[in-house]
């Protein structure tokens, strides 16, 4: 690891122990409430906001969130596309950032895309959106 990505890496836990700000709430709860075209909204403000490496998660929620609203709408090559992307800003996380439960944001997301793979592109129509599970924030001890 270079110096400057152990800086960043040093910078994204530093954040990643702050609460979570108003915007993530706001983002989380729309997620929550499968209103995904508008939590897309709330996080693409969050994500513009914010200059340090913790974006990655406003963005990784993001995108996982349009993965969904794809679903929704039956659109299987947009819901995968979104999933793919998603991995590259949820992967390098902490497993609590800002609050969230990233360990069981990514199982419950990779779980969704695993059922959207199973059903296919024929069948996306067919997708039980109890696979769907809200995004979980952590108390801090």
């Amino acid at each position: 690891m270079s110096m400057a990505e152990s800086d960043v890496q040093e910078q994204l836990l530093r954040q990643s122990a702050l609460p979570p700000p108003d915007l993530l709430l706001k983002g989380i709860h729309e997620f929550n409430a499968w209103a995904f075209f508008e939590q897309h909204e709330t996080l693409e403000t969050a994500w513009r906001n914010e200059p340090g490496p913790v974006r990655q998660l406003y963005q990784g929620i993001l995108q996982i969130g349009v993965a969904y609203y794809q679903i929704q709408r039956h659109n299987y090559a947009g819901a995968h596309k979104m999933f793919e992307r998603a991995w590259q800003y949820l992967d390098p996380l902490p497993d609590i950032c800002q609050g969230v439960d990233v360990v069981r944001f990514r199982s419950d997301a990779h779980a969704v895309q695993a059922e959207l793979e199973r059903l296919g592109p024929q069948h996306v129509a067919d997708f039980n959106p109890m696979f769907f599970k809200p995004i979980r924030i952590k108390q801090a001890p």
